[in-house]
């Protein structure tokens, strides 16, 4: 059959308007005008470098974010904003941003609608780094994968180490609230702020909105969800290794403001106008020499009304579903053992010398003979006391004072081997690596996942990390925990179709763990004494 001459343009034309439309830039409205974007060749529409607040610096360096100001015509975001500064810490960690600056309160939106109608959920992640290094540029965060699986998603900015964490008596009594020291935890609050005014015209339903994150970043989480400010803005949390029931807690706010007073004086700083006059990379230079932890969240009577721990008992976090977990080798060994050999004597030594009279109960606890069971019982030990009691206790607690499901992970999926190009390459900080040509450290083999190693599997980008040759086992392991995941933010249940049932804990009592690995099973919680042993030793300090 023929088709008519007119019929043929006019399908001709269509296709090429379909083909057109596909072709132009995507745009969306927001509160403060237009962005423009990028279509991924996966159909997935991006928007980058998305001011949610002004610029912190000059006499805005160390407030609270303000709103961000409206502009004119159409804004281009199709690059990532700047980093907040940091020194380079971490061998991990890759950046695809637009230089460091103060200027860094940008986000990221990766979405797969269509329209503004479609009301997807949304997924908020914050990048870790110990509150002192990060970005929402890394790969490992990259929201595209995520948003395949039907999801709005975000990586959001926030201000960091001092910039982001400073308090000072000056800065307390020029603050309305009289609070200092929180200026990080409170650019990801505006971030959710504007989330809840800005992601429907991305198609995101702002009563949908699951916040994540990994290390620092599920400490911000648990942070988020426990500050009177936040708690109404989010349906859901994932952490990955880490809450602030144990893990960088916050000071009191007299102990923030003497560590910013001291920190002045050794810039020779008298006044906080001082401090805001000097360069920001000069005060950078200044904090390689300040400890790690030293400019800490405070309890400020703001955004942390009392202590996190009592906000947590009480009852006054956010009621949402809490899915948390974390990896089967946050910390080596050696932190335990030191440089001595895994002899019984030498590990009963070193637990004599960091719990006293209670080493007893703590040898019974992590216990081991063999070389190979002391080595283990060290890493258990070295990883709890790290990142894995603190992770614990956020998810009993929740269980007990929370009024929804919590569900508990463990995951042990060690990384695979580098690829041939890596060469010579040590340990990084973070669980990554340092390339170099002098010889590595050597340092006990990886017995299970490190610290951060589940990120590319969670979000659905070990393709994005070149390291590694990732084998078909990695890619099964990464659709099991991206779909646990993407099921969660959906539903604010895991389970789904395809996958192992995930029992939800109940009241803290006798709580299933999926164990996520190539063989992913839930079996029943066996290391709780450990926790229990801890959990007054935590709660003392």
């Amino acid at each position: 059959m023929k088709i008519p001459f007119i019929a043929l343009l006019a399908m001709q034309l269509t296709v090429a308007a379909i083909a057109q439309s596909n072709n132009e830039a995507p745009q969306a409205k927001t509160a403060n005008g237009t962005v423009e974007g990028t279509t991924e060749q996966s159909g997935i529409r991006s928007f980058k470098g998305i001011p949610f607040a002004q610029p912190p610096v000059g006499e805005l360096r160390w407030k609270e974010p303000q709103p961000a100001k409206n502009w004119q015509g159409v804004r281009p975001a199709k690059k990532f904003g700047p980093r907040a500064m940091q020194l380079a810490l971490f061998g991990d960690m890759g950046f695809r941003s637009d230089g460091m600056s103060e200027d860094c309160l940008y986000l990221n939106v990766w979405t797969p609608a269509k329209s503004a109608k479609e009301r997807l959920p949304v997924l908020v992640y914050f990048y870790g780094g110990g509150f002192m290094a990060g970005d929402g540029s890394e790969p490992r965060y990259d929201g595209e994968s995520m948003a395949r699986k039907g999801i709005v998603t975000l990586t959001v900015n926030y201000r960091l180490g001092l910039f982001g964490f400073f308090a000072h008596p000056e800065l307390t009594k020029e603050s309305p609230h009289r609070a200092s020291g929180n200026y990080g935890y409170l650019d990801q609050n505006a971030a959710l702020r504007w989330v809840q005014q800005n992601i429907e015209a991305f198609g995101g339903d702002p009563k949908k909105v699951t916040i994540a994150g990994e290390s620092a970043g599920s400490v911000s989480v648990s942070a988020q969800m426990v500050s009177p400010l936040s708690k109404g803005l989010i349906a859901g949390a994932i952490g990955e290794s880490g809450s602030l029931l144990g893990t960088l807690p916050p000071a009191p706010l007299s102990e923030g403001e003497k560590n910013g007073v001291e920190f002045a004086t050794s810039v020779g700083a008298k006044s906080l106008v001082d401090l805001r006059a000097m360069q920001a990379d000069k005060l950078l230079e200044a904090t390689a020499k300040v400890p790690f932890g030293r400019f800490s969240a405070t309890v400020d009577g703001y955004f942390f009304p009392k202590p996190p721990s009592q906000l947590f008992a009480a009852g006054e976090q956010a009621h949402v579903p809490l899915l948390a977990g974390w990896n089967s080798e946050e910390m080596n060994a050696r932190v335990v053992l030191g440089q001595e050999k895994p002899t019984p004597e030498n590990y009963t030594k070193a637990v004599q010398k960091l719990y006293g009279e209670q080493a007893s109960e703590v040898l019974k606890l992590y216990s081991g003979t063999t070389e190979d069971e002391i080595i283990q019982a060290a890493t258990d030990l070295a990883s709890d006391r790290f990142i894995g009691y603190s992770t614990w206790k956020w998810a009993d607690i929740q269980s007990k004072t929370g009024g929804k499901p919590v569900y508990r992970y463990l995951y042990s999926r060690p990384r695979p081997a580098m690829t041939p190009e890596m060469g010579n390459a040590a340990p990084g900080l973070a669980g990554g690596v340092v390339k170099s040509d002098a010889p590595a450290a050597k340092a006990p083999p990886a017995r299970g996942a490190v610290h951060s190693a589940e990120i590319e599997y969670a979000m659905g980008n070990l393709a994005t990390n070149k390291v590694y040759a990732w084998t078909p086992d990695d890619y099964k392991v990464s659709e099991v925990m991206q779909n646990y995941f993407a099921n969660f933010i959906k539903t604010g249940n895991p389970n789904g179709s395809g996958l192992p049932t995930w029992s939800a804990v109940t009241n803290g009592n006798a709580v299933p763990v999926m164990h996520i690995d190539v063989t992913t099973r839930q079996e029943p919680e066996q290391k709780r004494g450990r926790y229990l042993f801890l959990d007054p030793l935590y709660n003392k300090q």
